[in-house]
């Protein structure tokens, strides 16, 4: 039986409760039986959602709009100090808590599975959700995407299973203490947070760390980052080390991922035996991210067979590979990649995907500071595109950076004999699309920011267009 209410969060006020990570808490809170209340920038249908379960959602951050009754204020790393929010919290004597130290404790009593990577989490997080929902074991889960059967990102659920996505963007993830641990992969991202790989290892080292005496490390095999992480470990005797990937090492060995248009066939050799299921989403990458899930259910004591069977109902998360539609022969897909590894893993899946259409691409970089140390990879990455227009970049929580700006991506694609045009004004992409669009061709928008909100425009563009074949 899941545990009720953690203590002082009966009355909690979220500065960003639109957020991914923070509305998958509060909604979590508010089916608890908790007087949610919150703030955001702007409307959404996330603000939308919460308010059905309850809660009260102001639009715009306002020191009034904090409660002078509330038990605490949740923040994630994104909250600047001077919100005026925050401020009245300080004013009031109101306790401040992390995001991170509020979904720790709504774990708190329960077989918690937490999926870390720099990778791959929000998809991973999402099948064994599915999966163990599917199987009646009634899971909570904190996801950073929706799903789309149940078009929510967290649930709190009556079984004794917590699967929550794992943030180590700002260390967030070593809060937590999980009977699971799963680390899909270990690179170098987020570099306003980590300088070098050595603080990255130190990081996930502590993370693993955290594991329950007696618990369970599923690790990609194949991943040279995961790999030096694993080397690392050996001397944790306490932790259980599972691994998986297609090297003949693996503990669950993944034999052959076959494509089957937008899904995939997997096949795997666990303790001996050879397993076959289906996998919703086209790839290796998230045939990989499918094994990982089976691996840790497996860990929990779930049998591999009825698991396999359940990760088969997992049908995608919103803006990973998701279709928004097809008009005119044309396919139009929105990714939410914005790494050179996960732009690389997406654009070969859906060149698989293709066979013989031509692959368009709209990607709007995230961030400064990644775009400053990772330029040269993400032009690289849309080479395999056999077109793309490239957006300004997207500041979320950041400050412009002199010099940085979308022109580095564009030289550097320019570079890897990619055909890629800029077009800064976000509002002409469809226009532009629909002008480069041919009968067969897939569309994919490409990115963490608000790109995604071109599908239905570039849609409705390809409607009116006289497209050839």
């Amino acid at each position: 039986m899941a545990p009720g209410l953690p203590t002082a969060m009966d009355r909690p006020h979220f500065i960003g409760i639109g957020g991914a990570g923070m509305s998958g808490i509060a909604k979590i809170l508010a089916q608890r039986g908790a007087r949610v209340a919150g703030s955001d920038s702007r409307e959404s249908a996330t603000a939308e959602s919460l308010r059905a379960l309850g809660a009260t959602v102001h639009i715009g951050h306002a020191a009034e709009h904090l409660a002078d009754d509330s038990t605490c204020v949740v923040v994630s790393s994104a909250i600047r100090p001077d919100n005026p929010e925050l401020v009245r919290a300080a004013e009031l004597g109101i306790p401040v808590v992390h995001r991170s130290d509020a979904l720790a404790s709504l774990m708190g009593g329960l077989r918690a599975i937490a999926v870390a990577g720099t990778h791959g989490k929000t998809t991973t997080t999402s099948m064994l959700a599915v999966a163990l929902t599917e199987l009646g074991l009634d899971p909570s889960y904190a996801i950073g995407g929706d799903l789309e059967g149940p078009g929510t990102n967290a649930r709190h659920g009556e079984g004794d299973i917590f699967v929550a996505e794992a943030d180590e963007s700002d260390r967030s993830f070593q809060k937590y203490d999980p009977e699971v641990a799963i680390v899909l992969n270990v690179e170098l991202d987020h570099h306003a947070n980590y300088a070098s790989m050595d603080e990255i290892y130190d990081s996930f080292e502590t993370f693993v760390g955290k594991v329950v005496p007696g618990g369970t490390l599923v690790i990609s095999a194949d991943q040279p980052g995961a790999v030096e992480l694993t080397s690392r470990l050996r001397d944790l005797s306490t932790l259980k080390i599972v691994t998986y990937g297609d090297s003949p090492s693996a503990d669950v060995r993944v034999h052959k991922v076959t494509p089957r248009g937008l899904t995939s066939e997997v096949t795997v050799v666990l303790a001996g035996r050879y397993l076959t299921f289906t996998v919703s989403v086209p790839g290796r990458h998230y045939a990989h991210n499918a094994v990982a899930a089976l691996a840790a259910g497996v860990a929990l004591g779930i049998p591999a067979h009825n698991l396999a069977s359940a990760l088969g109902k997992y049908t995608g998360v919103k803006r990973r590979l998701q279709l928004k539609g097809e008009v005119n022969g044309v396919q139009v897909i929105d990714s939410y990649a914005h790494h050179p590894t996960e732009m690389t893993a997406d654009l070969e899946a859906m060149r698989g995907a293709a066979a013989d259409a031509r692959l368009l691409v709209v990607f709007q970089p995230h961030l400064f500071s990644r775009t400053q140390e990772l330029a040269t990879e993400m032009g690289q990455s849309l080479a395999l595109a056999d077109a793309s227009v490239v957006l300004d970049i997207y500041p979320a929580r950041e400050d412009p950076i002199p010099g940085v700006t979308s022109s580095l991506i564009i030289d550097a694609a320019r570079r890897a004999g990619a055909d890629v045009t800029a077009v800064p004004d976000k509002a002409t992409v469809p226009d532009v699309i629909a002008g480069m669009a041919k009968q067969g061709d897939l569309v994919l928008t490409m990115g963490a920011g608000d790109v995604t909100d071109l599908g239905p425009a570039i849609l409705d563009k390809l409607s009116l267009a006289r497209l050839s074949n």
